[in-house]
């Protein structure tokens, strides 16, 4: 980067960074309630758009020079906020293409590679960031164009007229109150992100509200717990309801909801230190045993926030902001991931031994203390600039019902009845209904538009650092239960593929020698060993069509059979897969050439087997990656050949995932080889039915996914092959499951 470019980083920005409206001097910039979408006029609609962007580039005004962009954050599970400073100008640009409200791609290289953001797997997937950006220029460049763009489409465009109100989720203009909102979710998330960067790479920006400073040392706040009576909620938006709704809000759930206690407040920093003094980060037995493991990777001896300020061991601490650090504040909501908060509660529940023990509130809670509580003011909007005293406001019983920080919930992130997804998003929620995304509830002091509404639904992996702390609950009757709802793999995305049974099969189903999955004299010899000849015609085409073999990508590897008989043909092999018992188990293939599994005979009677690998495979040339295949890293590009083998049909957006093998950063080389599999087994467990690409009728005729296929892929690919290609799964020693998968071969014009 030039000197005079960089300089313009540094300090307050110039005129040339704002890419749209620029703050008004000496003014504090605010947030707008969110847009009705039921009587909003054109300059409604552009004032919320600007509001949004403004608020955007006021926050990223923050970064000072070049490094505060591209540098990773320290755990490399995001990256860098040069993503996130395009990232909402990619998504207005894709989703109105989408809509059909616009026609053309703006920079087709940045529409692919600042389209898909990161939702880590696990708090060890360092392989985010193996990649080079664009530089601040270009992208600013960019993000000019598409405001231009967005302002000419809300002030000229018929679908924004007075006479097409109101906007509904079946018109294209629902499209853009999609990305006002999804901007607005990013405010959160790069805040967060700049809540982690040092100190020297940031500035508080000169039109940033007022952050809240003790002027003398605060005490704990008393924290009492307070009681609820049995009630009744419902939970779920109207689809009525004239504003913006992502999709998992809305639906109808009715329950009755038992007595229970609730603190007053959220749980504070002086609360938070206490555990803290007790040693409560070195007692494996407060957490839990994925916790723990988090807890022993990061070395985490307090909260991520919280700043040594003393000797090792002292217990003395300042309290990092976005933009700053202070004095600790015992008064303060203390921010944590929901692994620190699952501790605490085992460490309360020992101090104060009851009945029942501590939790986090349930969903179902949270709408009871709504119902309790009057209606704010809150602290969200950016009416202040940081976190408040949790005693800082009450409104009726409890505190911060709303507002301060995002409230970890009990519940694991889940659907309501008669969820649909959205044709312009399909893999927004899906994806994350997996029981392995926890849900967050009432905002934080930078939620905004929908984010801010009594309707939002937040959500994220227990290890994840948001804006987020917690209040304590515990149930009054003799069930010690909450009420959360908890999927435990019975509905969920990838925990299906978590229970031993299915990992023994599979271990049986990739690796076992044909006479040990069907050891008669008769059956279909011809559909065994599955994995391997699905490698095998990968390879047949490279050969035949003289495509090279330097890299393959098997996605949906499950434990890896087609992974290392691809190694035999190619010189670099990634498997992905969403479950992580799979993963695991393909890692130890490679790494130990053998894995102990059970082979089920009858009833309970199993007989022991050990995987091995033939010597002629080449184990170094593969790699293994838990990873959703609807959400792939940016960093996933120019692969020579892709195996999708039997996944289609067991994602929630099938769509999402192909969309990624062409373009301008596409999966698949230009030449490449894109070879399918799937027996297309359309279910609503797996693949919500509005995402099927086919088994339904539509104008009254059937549609069947190969011909979706060939709409979807024709133009990127070319059609080489297809046939139908069987496989056997052996359930038990006389039960098996003769699966037709239909293979379609394509190479990448």
């Amino acid at each position: 980067m030039n000197s005079k470019i960089n300089s313009d980083l540094l300090g307050p920005r110039s005129e040339t960074w704002w890419t749209g409206p620029k703050p008004v001097a000496d003014e504090v910039i605010r947030s707008l309630p969110q847009l009705r979408l039921d009587k909003c006029s054109r300059e409604d609609v552009l004032k919320y758009f600007e509001n949004a962007w403004l608020i955007t580039e006021v926050l990223f005004s923050a970064l000072q020079g070049e490094e505060a962009f591209m540098r990773p954050p320290y755990h490399s599970l995001r990256h860098p906020l040069i993503f996130y400073y395009a990232h909402p100008a990619v998504l207005y640009v894709n989703k109105l293409r989408i809509s059909g409200l616009y026609s053309e791609p703006v920079d087709p290289y940045f529409e692919h590679l600042f389209e898909v953001g990161v939702d880590e797997m696990s708090w060890d997937d360092m392989s985010k960031n193996e990649m080079e950006w664009p530089s601040i220029a270009e992208v600013t460049a960019y993000r000019r164009k598409v405001y231009r763009i967005v302002k000419n489409i809300i002030e000229t465009h018929p679908a924004f007229s007075v006479s097409e109100l109101p906007i509904t989720p079946a018109k294209p203009a629902w499209a853009l109150a999609m990305g006002f909102e999804h901007e607005r979710i990013h405010l959160e998330t790069s805040s967060v992100l700049m809540r982690e960067l040092p100190l020297n790479l940031l500035r508080k920006p000169d039109h940033w509200p007022a952050m809240y400073l003790s002027l003398s040392p605060s005490e704990t706040p008393r924290n009492d717990m307070i009681a609820v009576p049995i009630g009744a909620v419902t939970i779920g938006k109207p689809f009525a309801e004239a504003t913006f709704g992502w999709d998992n809000e809305y639906g109808l759930r009715k329950n009755a909801v038992r007595s229970f206690q609730a603190s007053k407040f959220l749980v504070s920093n002086g609360e938070f230190l206490t555990f803290v003094k007790a040693g409560g980060y070195s007692e494996e037995k407060y957490w839990t045993s994925n916790g723990w493991r988090w807890r022993l990777h990061r070395n985490s001896k307090w909260p991520a926030f919280w700043v040594q300020n003393g000797p090792s061991g002292s217990a003395e601490f300042k309290l990092r902001r976005i933009f700053d650090e202070i004095a600790f504040d015992n008064s303060l909501p203390v921010a944590v991931n929901f692994h620190e908060v699952q501790a605490y509660c085992a460490w309360r529940s020992e101090l104060e031994p009851t009945h029942n023990a501590y939790r986090t509130i349930s969903e179902d809670e949270h709408h009871r203390l709504r119902q309790e509580t009057r209606k704010g003011p809150w602290n969200f909007e950016l009416r202040s600039g940081a976190e408040l005293p949790v005693n800082a406001t009450l409104e009726g019983k409890f505190a911060d019902v709303f507002g301060n920080l995002w409230q970890w919930c009990e519940d694991d992130f889940n659907a309501l009845p008669s969820f649909r997804v959205h044709p312009f998003y399909e893999d927004f929620s899906t994806p994350c209904f997996d029981g392995k995304h926890q849900m967050m509830l009432g905002g934080s002091f930078m939620s905004t538009g929908d984010e801010a509404s009594p309707w939002a639904r937040f959500q994220f992996r227990p290890h994840f650092f948001q804006h987020a702390g917690f209040r304590l609950a515990r149930s009054m009757d003799e069930n010690p239960k909450s009420d959360a709802v908890k999927l435990d793999g019975n509905s969920a995305t990838g925990s299906n593929y978590e229970s031993d049974d299915l990992l023994n099969q599979y271990m049986n189903l990739h690796f076992a020698n044909a006479s040990d999955v069907l050891p008669y004299n008769f059956g279909p010899k011809e559909a065994l060993s599955f994995p391997k000849r699905c490698a095998e015609v990968v390879a047949e085409y490279a050969q035949k069509l003289n495509i090279p073999t330097d890299t393959a990508l098997d996605l949906g590897c499950a434990v890896g059979g087609a992974s290392f008989e691809l190694a035999k043909t190619y010189k670099q092999v990634i498997g992905v897969d969403l479950s992580e018992s799979f993963i695991a188990a393909a890692q130890l293939m490679k790494d130990r050439n053998a894995f102990e599994y059970v082979r089920k005979e009858e009833g309970l009677i199993r007989t022991r087997l050990t995987a091995k690998l033939p010597a002629d495979v080449p184990r170094e040339r593969t790699s293994f990656r838990q990873a959703d295949a609807s959400s792939l890293p940016a960093n996933f590009v120019d692969f020579d050949a892709v195996l999708v083998a039997n996944l289609l049909c067991r994602l929630p957006s099938p769509r999402a995932c192909l969309s990624r093998m062409s373009g301008p950063r596409g999966i698949v080389k230009r030449g490449g080889l894109l070879v399918l599999f799937s027996p297309y087994s359309w279910l609503g467990d797996h693949t919500p039915q509005e995402s099927w690409l086919g088994g339904f009728e539509k104008n009254g005729k059937p549609v069947y996914a190969k011909d979706t296929l060939k709409t979807l892929l024709g133009q990127d690919f070319e059609l080489l092959h297809q046939e139908d290609f069987p496989l056997l799964i052996r359930e038990h020693v006389r039960k098996y499951q003769y699966i037709v998968s239909h293979l379609m071969v394509w190479r990448r014009r």
